[in-house]
């Protein structure tokens, strides 16, 4: 008897609960009908079509769709073709003692600006004085010397008939003799005098010192390779750059029109450092890599180049003249190749295929496609199908030259969003 107590009272529980779960769905459903009327309503009768979600998701694809649009315009547009570089200095000299000695002191200090000329270091200059004091003694010997001579061979010459001719022409060559003595000595002086000269140690270009490579106090040698510091030419300063080589034919011809231009911009490719121009066109090509070499002087004022700093290249190898121009976010692509989105006078879209000739940032050169004036759309095309109608805004350009859509507010007003399910009580 109990047992079939329990029994009812599970079978009565499962009953309510199979109603109460009715009931909400039945309400539920007629929430959305409700919706759906008035979003035919307010829409035009445009609600019913999509699938799946809420009324808005079916409204939006159904009805028109909010696009921004930018007219198609004639400019001229630089042609560009771009690269990875390296900067490199300009000059760059490792300063080494040009004779043996003590180094006595260190007059630079690391990281600074030198002119060519500037004194950098200091050898002990004695023994080079002592050496050129030596010489210019042996100099004076040999002047003495020679004046004698000469006074022999006038005496000589004098006693005529008295004297040989043996004796007349000994002391000529006596003569010529100290006369070249002379010009060695002479020589001998020249070379020490240089020596001494070399114990300071001056700056061969104007640049930047790096770090010092040996200390004061140290003995240094004429021969040593390690130097006393490296310097590097930052203004002008280089980049070296490689392209492939199938450019070599474009490249030689903007060279012979005049100056090509050349741009360093930073690892992104979208802030512009410097602008320089094109010095150097290898005289080969690689064969491993296909690429030949290039390189660009820049002048640097603002040290915005390093040497050893990666940059991308861009070198403006030619310009077209009213080019066909659209926004590169209007540019499309599928299976079939590029297209874009062009909107008719009656607001409806048309996939139009295009040939683009190049995309520059935020600027796509059009070869064929597209006509001057034509609207294209540069948003919301994800959304779109051939033959859609659109609500176009105009689009503005920015600083930068690109596009700045303006935001676009939904027509749909909060109050057609699906509702949330509220718990209903029984009747």
């Amino acid at each position: 008897m109990l047992n079939a107590i329990r029994a009812g009272g599970v079978l009565l529980i499962m009953a309510a609960a199979a109603a109460w779960y009715a009931y909400d769905q039945a309400g539920a459903t007629r929430a959305r009908d409700d919706l759906d009327v008035a979003s035919a309503y307010r829409g035009g009768g445009g609600g019913g079509g999509g699938g799946g979600g809420g009324g808005r998701g079916r409204h939006r694809l159904s009805g028109p769709i909010d696009v921004v649009t930018t007219p198609v315009v004639r400019q001229d547009v630089p042609v560009n073709v771009e690269g990875i570089g390296t900067v490199e200095a300009f000059n760059t000299v490792t300063v080494r003692a040009r004779v043996d000695g003590l180094l006595q002191k260190i007059e630079f200090t690391e990281g600074q600006e030198v002119k060519a000329g500037d004194l950098l270091a200091q050898i002990d200059p004695r023994p080079y004085e002592a050496k050129l004091s030596q010489v210019q003694g042996i100099k004076a010997k040999d002047e003495a010397q020679l004046a004698n001579a000469k006074l022999d061979l006038d005496r000589a010459v004098k006693l005529g008939q008295f004297a040989t001719q043996q004796t007349v022409d000994t002391q000529r060559t006596l003569v010529r003799q100290l006369e070249a003595a002379l010009q060695t000595d002479q020589a001998n002086i020249d070379a020490a005098a240089l020596e001494l000269e070399y114990t300071s140690i001056r700056a061969p270009i104007a640049g930047r010192t790096g770090v010092r490579l040996i200390d004061a106090g140290n003995f240094v040698r004429a021969r040593e390779s390690g130097g006393i510091v490296i310097i590097t030419q930052l203004e002008p300063i280089s980049v070296a750059f490689s392209l492939p080589q199938q450019y070599l034919e474009t490249v030689n011809r903007a060279l012979a029109k005049g100056k090509v231009a050349v741009a360093a911009l930073d690892v992104d490719g979208k802030r512009l450092w410097e602008d320089g121009v094109l010095a150097v066109l290898d005289n080969r090509i690689d064969p491993q890599t296909g690429t030949i070499r290039l390189k660009a002087t820049f002048v640097n004022t603002e040290r915005k180049l390093w040497p050893g700093q990666f940059v991308n290249i861009r070198v403006r190898l030619d310009t077209v003249k009213d080019g066909t121009v659209v926004p590169s976010a209007a540019v499309q692509r599928n299976s079939s190749g590029t297209f874009a989105y062009v909107v008719d006078p009656e607001n409806r879209v048309e996939m139009r295929p295009i040939r683009v000739g190049q995309i520059d940032g935020n600027v796509a050169l059009v070869e064929s496609g597209l006509e001057p004036g034509q609207k294209v759309v540069v948003t919301s095309q994800e959304q779109l199908r051939p033959g859609a109608s659109v609500i176009p805004t105009e689009a503005t350009a920015d600083a930068g030259g690109g596009i700045s859509a303006p935001q676009i507010v939904s027509p749909t007003p909060p109050s057609e969003v699906a509702p949330h399910r509220r718990h209903r009580g029984p009747p």
